[in-house]
Parts: C-alpha cells; sequence; structure tokens
C-alpha cells in the first residue's frame, strides 16, 4: 500500500483529503503544521507529500526546502496545496521544488488523478 503524508492545518480539509485518499486505497499520514510535517516525514518511508503552502510554524515552502536538502526525498513527488492561487503561483511553486500544485478548494477526482500521475507506476 503507498503511504502520502498529508500536511494540511484546517481539519475539515485534512479529514476530505484524508477520506478520499483512504478510500482510493492508499494509507495517510497527517500533519497539521510545517514542523510536525518535517517530523512524520523523517520518521516514516511515504511515496508522495501533499503540502498545504500557508501552514503555521513553517510553510509549505520551507518544508518543501528541507525535505529536498533529504536525498530520501530527492525523487519523492511534493505536491503543492493551496487556496491563493495567485498568476505566478504555480511557477513559484515549481521552482522551489514541488512536483506539482493544486488549488483548492480541490477538485477531489482531478487529485486522485494527478496522485495517480505521481506515483501510479511506482513501486511501494
Amino acid at each position: 500500500m503507498k503511504r502520502i503524508l498529508v500536511a494540511e492545518d484546517r481539519p475539515a480539509s485534512l479529514e476530505l483529503i484524508r477520506m478520499v485518499l483512504e478510500s482510493t486505497g492508499y494509507e495517510v499520514i497527517a500533519a497539521t503544521d510545517g514542523q510536525q510535517a518535517m517530523e512524520k516525514a523523517s520518521s516514516n518511508s511515504v511515496d508522495l507529500v501533499l503540502l498545504d503552502l500557508q501552514m503555521p510554524k513553517i510553510d509549505g515552502f520551507g518544508v518543501v526546502a528541507h525535505l529536498r536538502k533529504d536525498p530520501r526525498f530527492a525523487s519523492v513527488p511534493i505536491v503543492a496545496l493551496t487556496a491563493s492561487a495567485m498568476q505566478g503561483d504555480r511557477e513559484r511553486a515549481l521552482a522551489a521544488g514541488f512536483s506539482a500544485y493544486i488549488a483548492k478548494p480541490i477538485d477531489l477526482a482531478a487529485l486522485r488523478s494527478e496522485i495517480g500521475r505521481l506515483i501510479g507506476d511506482r513501486g511501494v
């Protein structure tokens, strides 16, 4: 079973994403702020990371910068999630080391499709 770390500070959003991913067959590890996301990423093997860009303690950009310095995360897809989809944000996220960018409110079918695209052909 593939494992996904979801870092989202809004409980309702976190639970919705968790339900969708678990019903699709993924194991979900949840974090509610950037510091917790880094700790859980360091202590768990994950196949993909979903990171909210606006989180307490450390934002998504800080987390992705930290994870990309770790050789274990060099090839792990890290997806930016954001409600503040302004022009240029997608390019900024991709330049910062994110593998993909999904704007909120999240289209759940698009989320499943993007995750499948990013980790569908990788071994567990």
